[in-house]
């Protein structure tokens, strides 16, 4: 599949949005601080950016409020409906915070909930196509609903540190979310790699019972919508380099960061500015792997209508 940049960005921003809004609704961190108050405007914006950059990949972008009619059918349709309703309880828990400086229960957790339904509809538009079956599995939702958690603890952690806050439960919860969510994250990519397709050549035209199918020409010479979207193809040898990339920055360097500075905080050595400079370095470190690995699920994709262009 076409690994388009504006859904890369979509799904990467608009997670750890709801991940940082999620941490946000548990009441994890103080609301009177200035860096609490400036975490919900960050959340809210990289929702909101992420989801107005997913409307860079539609043909015609004026016409999306469109989608939101065809809830009850479409998982699409669901995310934008999920993604509206969401805002209520975030802005009203950003509002509490930033004006009033104090936690609100009801619209935090009914924040914290929503925020990651909204990420299971995300993730199950993919999860829900059949002709893409590297994506059809459970553990695509909980790839993503895992990813939002990891990457909300580690901006929580990041802002109750540079708070002065010891941030020793956001630390380990950023540690347990990150090494959970690239556990799943490699048992999704071995459940890929070891699938045996369901849709060859063969089933595609109907003529298996004769016997092998090849293509003896293309249905057609120059690159239409179809070939152009549905058949990227990345080197494997590029492949490879960029899951250990995305797993060295996106899993490995954050939760080794992290685990330091659980262990020093627990030694009563934690904070200062070393620890934010830490801090700091696992967050930025993660967005990248993020975006690596953003990219590679949907460049190693196959789409079973390449099957009629010999992919």
């Amino acid at each position: 599949m076409h690994p388009a940049p504006s859904i890369i960005v979509f799904t990467t921003l608009s997670g750890l949005g709801y991940g940082l809004a999620a941490i946000l609704g548990l009441g994890l961190l103080d609301p009177s601080l200035t860096l609490t108050k400036v975490a919900h405007v960050l959340a809210l914006l990289m929702i909101a950016i992420g989801l107005l950059s997913s409307t860079l990949h539609l043909g015609n972008p004026q016409r999306a409020w469109r989608a939101l009619s065809q809830w009850r059918s479409s998982w699409l349709s669901r995310e934008g409906v999920m993604a509206i309703l969401t805002f209520l309880p975030l802005l009203w828990s950003a509002w509490a915070s930033v004006i009033e400086s104090r936690y609100l229960v009801l619209p935090g957790l009914l924040g914290t909930v929503l925020a990651g339904v909204t990420v299971y509809c995300t993730a199950m538009i993919y999860a829900s196509l059949k002709s893409v079956q590297a994506w059809h599995t459970p553990l695509t939702p909980l790839c993503y609903l895992l990813f939002a958690a990891a990457g909300g603890s580690l901006l929580g952690a990041f802002f109750a540190m540079a708070g002065r806050n010891s941030g020793l439960f956001l630390l380990l919860l950023a540690l347990l979310f990150t090494i959970a969510a690239w556990v799943v994250k490699i048992a999704w990519r071995r459940n890929m790699d070891g699938l045996v397709p369901l849709s060859t050549p063969e089933t595609a035209t109907g003529l298996g019972n004769i016997g092998r199918v090849r293509l003896f020409e293309r249905p057609h010479m120059t690159e239409n919508y179809l070939t152009r979207e549905m058949g990227f193809r990345i080197a494997r040898k590029h492949a490879v380099k960029l899951r250990r990339l995305a797993l060295l920055l996106g899993g490995l360097l954050p939760a080794a960061l992290v685990f330091m500075l659980l262990v020093t905080t627990v030694a009563g050595a934690g904070g200062g500015l070393a620890a934010i400079l830490a801090m700091t370095l696992a967050v930025i470190s993660h967005i990248i792997g993020m975006l690596a690995e953003r990219w590679l699920f949907f460049a190693e994709a196959r789409h079973a209508v390449m099957n009629y262009y010999g992919g």
